[in-house]
């Protein structure tokens, strides 16, 4: 990593985020003006260190056209060494900045499955990534919480929104956004042919109350009785929610509970996080200079992953990893990909 063009494009980065926070018609614009100061607050660290490494690398510049004078020879080679030193620490200091956790790390997650294409073998797989997931939540100790949930009628899920809560929940799961795509022989297949079916996840962190303002009139509320599981009592009550966010366009419904009013609770987790997400994209926009990812926060069309089952193996397409641990990573064992994909994205962040 060229840690000296790093330095110099925070710098820009924010005297860009000033600049534009200065402006009278952006100080009117209250929405505006949230997100450049979010945006600032995630560099302030980084900013103060950068320019301090600019300012030694200034110095030693300086130094360096003295070094052939005789008279300061030695005052060079010691100020040299001290701003060296000094220089280190600093790199050091930027590096766990520029390659740390994701501030959303620590949140919960919402995760949102739903069957592609491929009929009902997409449904049936869709359904194994969502056991693949509470799988691995159970064996870690996370909270489920079951938000939606959408049933085929031969076993499998169109779609399923459920949320994980424990201890770096967001940054365990973030790397399953995109599409995963599953090779096997179906059951209902007479002739032993293998089909190509997939399945779409989004991965998003959920959002604080705080950090998302949603005006009540933005939101159309619509009820309606929920359908499949639940009991006697969801079915004959309109206890399904849906949301409509109309600024928007995003629609978020919520039939797991009984309780209509525990139904629009966590549809509003929901839409938050989901708005949460599409703000997180516009600053990832903005600093995509500043940190690589292979996180892709909520977006379904990035294929990501092949699960090959006549020959035993998944294949991560984003950094090229294939294990032959297919059945027991569908049983919940997903440490393996986690882990190598944390390194993938460390080693990108500081080349």
């Amino acid at each position: 990593m060229d840690i000296l063009s790093k330095a110099r494009s925070i710098i820009s980065d924010y005297d860009n985020i000033m600049n534009q926070m200065m402006d009278s018609k952006i100080m009117l614009d209250q929405d505006k003006m949230t997100s450049l100061s979010r945006e600032k607050s995630l560099i302030d660290e980084s900013y103060e260190l950068s320019k301090e490494y600019v300012g030694l690398q200034e110095q030693l510049s300086d130094l360096d056209e003295m070094k052939n004078e005789k008279e300061y020879e030695d005052l060079v080679k010691e100020e040299s060494l001290k701003i060296n030193t000094h220089i280190s620490d600093i790199e050091e200091k930027l590096l766990k900045i520029l390659i740390s956790d994701d501030p959303n790390d620590n949140k919960n997650a919402i995760i949102e499955v739903r069957a592609g294409a491929g009929g009902d073998e997409a449904g049936l797989f869709a359904s194994d990534l969502m056991r693949m997931y509470m799988r691995y939540a159970e064996n870690n100790k996370f909270k489920i919480n079951m938000m939606d949930i959408h049933e085929t009628g031969v076993g499998g899920l169109k779609s399923a929104t459920f949320g994980i809560e424990g201890p770096k929940a967001y940054g365990t799961y973030k790397y399953e956004s995109g599409v995963h795509r599953v090779q096997r022989i179906p059951k209902t297949e007479s002739g032993g042919r293998v089909h190509t079916s997939a399945a779409t996840v989004a991965v998003l962190p959920e959002a604080e109350t705080a950090e998302v303002e949603i005006n009540n009139a933005d939101i159309k509320v619509d009820t309606y009785r929920a359908s499949g599981a639940g009991g006697q009592h969801v079915n004959k009550t309109e206890s399904a929610i849906r949301l409509t966010h109309i600024p928007t366009g995003l629609v978020v419904t919520c039939q797991d509970e009984a309780s209509q009013h525990k139904n629009k609770a966590s549809a509003m987790k929901v839409l938050r996080s989901r708005l949460f997400a599409l703000e997180q994209e516009k600053l990832n926009k903005d600093r995509d200079n500043m940190r690589k990812s292979l996180v892709s926060t909520g977006d379904r069309s990035a294929k990501i992953r092949t699960y090959n089952f006549p020959q035993g193996r998944i294949t991560d397409h984003r950094i090229n990893y294939t294990s032959h641990k297919l059945q027991a990573t569908l049983e919940g064992d997903i440490s393996h990909l986690i882990e190598q994909l944390k390194l993938a994205e460390e080693s990108a962040q500081i080349e």
